[in-house]
């Protein structure tokens, strides 16, 4: 037995280089966000309108401002910092939000069956037939715009892909033997559901919420770019890029800043979920 060699557990393999440099580039991302406040170096709103349209350090700015300064001498910077934090705000509660509510109509059909099923199924296909941008722009049109009604609105996104995968692993739990005998011992069907049923549907479920996740940073970025999202004296990367593109020609470090950051994480997030399929998936071992 001293001289066996046991063979490596399948499917136990070192992270692929970009999983890791993804991985890498989220905790960094995450960090920032955290420590905004300590790791910004001016006010998001610090107006110097002598040093308007600074250039980034190495193409004629200064050690002061990194990343140059916009139109009104604010530091890119700092402004891209805070942005960071406010997205990945609106990104999470977005995230969340969809995943507890599709979740949750999800079990409610796979429970019930029957006309509750079919309204459950009927909110899915009008929510999938339904351009979510053109309800967002209706409702922040005729409710104003607040960061909590927002968050709420971003989270009616992508719902209905977790309310699919939650009835149908749902469905096939309850045909299995072990949801069927915790029933028949008298438990409640919340505590089948949220002890039983959910902890072996909850890798899919994570999945899906990391796929869902860069959509949601994208169409927030596009609201706010369209005027519709974020509002002064907050800020958002898509904020930033919409501020940006008026001076795309004289002042190019205002937009790419920010453009970068939504293109990486988005990248970053999806290279993760991606990967996260492939692991938890038993149907791709």
């Amino acid at each position: 037995m001293s001289g066996t060699v046991l063979p490596a557990r399948a499917g136990r393999s070192a992270p692929p280089a970009l999983v890791i440099a993804a991985l890498v580039w989220i905790t960094m991302i995450l960090l920032i966000a955290v420590f905004a406040d300590q790791l910004r170096p001016f006010g998001i709103t610090a107006l110097d309108l002598k040093a308007r349209l600074l250039p980034p350090l190495g193409f004629g700015g200064t050690a002061q401002h990194l990343l140059g300064t916009d139109e009104l001498g604010r530091d890119v910077l700092s402004r891209l910092i805070v942005s960071i934090r406010i997205s990945l705000v609106i990104a999470f509660g977005a995230t969340a939000i969809a995943a507890v509510l599709g979740t949750t109509l999800g079990f409610l059909a796979a429970h019930f069956r029957g006309w509750v099923e079919q309204v459950v199924l009927m909110l899915i296909d009008f929510q999938a037939s339904m351009p979510f941008l053109i309800l967002a722009l209706a409702v922040l049109a005729f409710f104003g715009n607040s960061l909590p009604l927002f968050v709420t609105l971003m989270g009616l996104y992508g719902w209905e892909r977790h309310a699919r995968i939650a009835r149908g692993l749902a469905i096939a739990a309850n045909a299995q033997g072990y949801a069927a005998a915790i029933r028949q011992l008298g438990a409640r069907p919340s505590r089948i559901y949220l002890r039983h049923v959910l902890p072996n549907i909850a890798a899919t479920l994570i999945v899906a919420a990391t796929l869902s996740f860069p959509e949601v940073v994208l169409l927030e970025s596009g609201l706010s770019f369209l005027g519709l999202g974020v509002q002064p004296p907050m800020t958002s990367l898509g904020n930033m890029v919409g501020y940006g593109r008026e001076y795309l020609t004289r002042a190019p470090w205002i937009l790419l800043a920010p453009s970068a950051v939504i293109v990486l994480t988005t990248l970053c997030v999806s290279l993760l979920g991606d990967w996260l399929r492939d692991r938890l998936d038993p149907t791709l071992s």
